[in-house]
């Protein structure tokens, strides 16, 4: 059985994939044996193709028509038809011989018809199987060098007219129209002859167009369409390496191509083609490219041709270009060129160009903070520690956030200015808070907090108001030294958490009771808690829950 075991089949498809496969066993169907290769159905999401190769010099292998068996992956349905494969173990010698024997015996009753019994063994297969017959008429087209004909075969495969219901390729109907759709690489790849390959060039182009024409109108959601525009470049590249088309007018396909929607759906990279292009295609190639950008210098897929472009042929100075033609006003676009500035070792550059965009900048409060930082650390590095301190506090200024402080306070510890830097920082955050109270009073006390100056916290939170987190804060930082006013914090909180439900909020009260609990140990009250406790429980005793942890902590 060519050593075909479940071991072997996890290993092949890995646990997750072994152990979903092992529920499919009863999905098998109509399994076919042949000398190396087992074909069956699978029924999943839809009914699957299998095929197990047993005979490969690599060991087993295997192809699905699932959308994860079309990545190369071995599947759940590989699987399933493996461990089928793996019950019938003592049928297989005697299969395998009768497939030979079939095998033998087709080929010998064919060899013994007339050309006449043949052709008409042909005209009746062609009238009972659609496909046989479209590929026999390509055959036929090829053969007699009938461009139109080919052609008009292409339209057809092509054509979502007669999958789609109200002008529209639905899900269930994608796959078939997929499968018929798929036919045009074989079209395009039997255009092999060198009197040919010019033809299967322009015909990969068409078909390539009118796929992408059809994408909007069928619904791909596994993926089957994006599968052939894969295929359909792969068939022009291989059409343009046997044709060798006019490097200039590739050049220009490819650029036009790349620029449209359809490039989305092949994936193809005008760089792939940069053997077939020369020196004088790649030179026509980076000449429409900045055509096409200058005529449109704000378009994504312009913009990111002309950088592709750029690095490939390491022009540093036109990647600026491109990127200094649409400055975002936050700064972010220059401290891209400031990175790709100091890639290409131009250091002095990508400093001029990250202060450019800080003075560029409308509003500081809006700038892109990475473009800060950045700034801020090549400063520090080049022992410019002033400079940083100042970006900091002007930025601390616009934006007055904890995150903002926090980073002011980092750089001014560097330059020993921190008492004075804090002063001014405090003062500003306090004329805030004075100017528009309670919402404006948080990022005061948050600093005030991260300073660790308790005391100060809470006189500004009594001055000008904090959050509800703020104070639960507060409280907790002052459990031993002023346990009072902890206490009357945490008292405040419970009474809103005591008409509410579930389990969140019943240990949202249990750890708020603990702290009580702490408060009037370090009042010397207990008997105050227990009498608020008990009386809690009263009132709460249908909360079970709230009960049961009330119980597990002593409460």
């Amino acid at each position: 059985m060519d050593g075909l075991t479940e071991a072997k089949l996890k290993t092949l498809a890995g646990a997750r994939s072994f152990e979903r496969g092992v529920g499919y066993l009863a999905a098998v169907s109509g399994i076919e044996v042949g000398e190396d290769r087992i074909r069956a159905s699978v029924r999943g999401t839809e009914r699957y193709t299998v095929e197990l190769v047993l005979g490969g010099r690599a060991g087993p292998a295997g192809e699905c028509d699932c959308p994860y068996g079309q990545e190369g992956n071995f599947c759940k349905h590989l699987v399933a038809l493996g461990l089928a494969v793996i019950a019938r173990q003592d049928d297989l010698p005697h299969l395998r011989k009768t497939a030979r024997e079939r095998k033998k015996d087709l080929d010998a009753w064919l060899s013994s018809l007339s050309a006449g019994e043949l052709l008409a063994l042909v005209r009746d297969e062609i009238a009972v199987d659609r496909n046989v017959r479209r590929r026999l008429e390509s055959r036929a087209a090829g053969a007699r060098g009938d461009l139109a004909a080919i052609r008009s075969h292409l339209h057809e495969l092509l054509d979502t007219g007669p999958f789609a219901r109200y002008g529209y390729v639905e899900y269930a109907d994608a796959r078939a129209y997929a499968e018929q759709a798929g036919q045009a690489v074989s079209v395009i790849r039997s255009l092999t002859g060198p009197d040919r390959v010019a033809d299967a060039v322009v015909l990969a182009r068409e078909a390539i167009e009118l796929l992408a024409g059809v994408v909007e109108s069928v619904d791909d959601s596994d993926g089957w369409l994006v599968g052939i525009g894969s295929d359909l470049a792969d068939a022009h590249r291989d059409a343009c390496r046997a044709a060798r088309p006019d490097p200039e007018e590739l050049a220009h396909w490819l650029i036009t191509h790349t620029l449209d929607d359809a490039a989305d759906l092949t994936g193809i990279d005008p760089l792939d083609y940069e053997d077939l292009l020369g020196a004088q295609g790649m030179s026509a190639l980076r000449r429409r490219a900045v055509e096409a950008w200058e005529a449109n210098r704000t378009g994504w897929a312009e913009k990111h041709l002309m950088q592709r472009l750029a690095k490939a042929g390491r022009d540093i100075d036109t990647v600026i270009a491109v990127h200094a033609a649409d400055l975002a006003p936050n700064g972010h676009t220059h401290l891209v060129i400031a990175r790709e500035l100091e890639t290409a070792g131009r250091p002095d550059e990508a400093l001029e160009w990250a202060e450019r965009g800080i003075r560029d900048s409308e509003n500081l409060a809006e700038v892109d903070t990475a473009l800060v930082d950045h700034l801020c650390d090549r400063y520090t590095q080049a022992d410019r520690t002033a400079d940083a301190v100042t970006l900091r506090r002007d930025h601390f200024t616009a934006r007055r956030t904890l995150l903002t402080y926090r980073q002011l306070r980092a750089a001014a510890h560097l330059t020993d200015s921190w008492p004075t830097e804090r002063e001014g920082a405090l003062s500003l955050l306090r004329t805030a808070a004075e100017r528009k109270g309670h919402d404006d009073s948080r990022p005061l006390v948050d600093a005030l907090l991260d300073d660790k100056d308790t005391a100060a916290a809470w006189q500004a939170a009594t001055e000008f108001g904090a959050h509800d987190s703020q104070w639960l804060t507060l409280a907790d930082q002052s459990r031993t030294t002023r346990p009072a006013d902890a206490l009357a914090v945490y008292r405040r909180l419970i009474e809103p958490l005591l008409h509410q439900t579930g389990n969140d909020v019943y240990e949202q009260l249990t750890s708020l009771l603990l702290s009580m609990r702490e408060c009037h140990r370090n009042l010397n009250t207990p008997d105050d808690f227990t009498t608020y406790a008990t009386a809690l429980r009263a009132t709460q005793k249908r909360k079970r829950n709230l009960m049961r942890l009330m119980d597990e902590h002593g409460l």
